[in-house]
């Protein structure tokens, strides 16, 4: 499918991931970003796009912004993007209700296409590499669960809807915002004390981390290269980081030399996978490839964050 011209919705259009892909759409789309602002900033929203402020459990709300006109949904909103919750029924019922009255509604409209942003945490605890056709899936968290609960709603309409779907696992998405993951997680606390930084669990928890430019790069190039029915790609780098170096990036930016100490355990919470090898020889095969690598995507968010204090 190809992204020009396109009558376009992103949901979850003020967050972090969802603001950088409005502004790569708007340049040759008319886009509007829906969000509730509850995870979204509303400055993030980059002008050319029409901003709605919704939100996306509402039935009006989604019906409001799905009409027969639209081309394609984006959906990046979830009522709670954090692995842990203080309330995870709440957010498994939420977001999946969300998606499924999203689906229904495009279905009521002659919508068929829709990009769906999932985890990489609908693997569980696998401890190996795990291609889009690894299985069982066994999430270990509430948020791994949900996600692959909205994948299989999404399957369904795919299938037998005649929906063409995109759905995407991500590694840990990196980008120039505060409150948005570990990297400014540790500037912040450097920030206040330069002399320790405290690290949940032991430090050696190992991921991929990929900037978020790169991450919306893949998923347009993906939209506008796969046309199965059911499109599910890994997004992530080649390489991994694992938690230590992410300080040790952050301080040499920094110029500091902090002692750390660790709250101990192999996970950095309750829900927390320790070692994800997300293998994207899909992705690669389809002819996209990354230019930054994971250690270089860390290194290049804790500058621009750096640039914002």
């Amino acid at each position: 499918m190809e992204l020009t011209g396109k009558q376009i919705v992103v949901t979850g259009g003020a967050g972090l991931i969802g603001s950088q892909l409005v502004e790569q759409l708007a340049t040759d789309n008319d886009v509007i970003a829906v969000d509730d602002l509850s995870n979204g900033v509303r400055e993030s929203v980059p002008e050319g796009a029409t901003f709605v402020e919704g939100d996306l459990s509402n039935e009006a709300v989604v019906a409001d912004i799905i009409t027969d006109e639209i081309d394609i949904v984006f959906h990046l909103a979830a009522a709670d993007k954090y692995v842990d919750t203080d309330n995870p029924r709440q957010q498994f019922e939420a977001n999946s209700s969300m998606t499924h009255t999203i689906l229904e509604r495009m279905d009521e409209v002659g919508v068929s296409n829709i990009a769906f942003t999932s985890s990489c945490t609908v693997y569980g605890e696998a401890g190996e590499p795990t291609p889009e056709s690894y299985g069982p899936l066994e999430p270990i968290s509430v948020y791994g669960a949900t996600k692959l609960g909205e994948e299989a709603l999404l399957s369904v309409y795919g299938n037998t809807h005649d929906f063409t779907v995109w759905t995407f696992r991500f590694a840990n998405i990196v980008g120039p915002r505060f409150g948005a993951g570990v990297v400014p997680d540790f500037v912040e606390k450097l920030d206040d004390d330069p002399e320790s930084l405290t690290i949940l669990g032991n430090g050696k928890q190992t991921k991929s981390y990929m900037h978020v430019t790169e991450c919306v790069d893949a998923m347009c190039y993906v939209v506008e290269h796969a046309d199965e029915p059911v499109n599910t790609f890994n997004l992530a780098t080649q390489t991994t980081t694992d938690v230590d170096t992410i300080a040790d990036i952050v301080s040499d930016e920094m110029g500091l030399d902090p002692e750390y100490s660790y709250t101990g355990g192999e996970r950095g919470w309750e829900g927390d996978v320790s070692t994800v090898l997300l293998p994207i020889d899909k992705l690669l095969e389809l002819g996209w490839k990354n230019e930054l690598s994971s250690d270089e995507s860390v290194r290049r968010v804790a500058r621009e964050l750096l640039a914002e204090l």
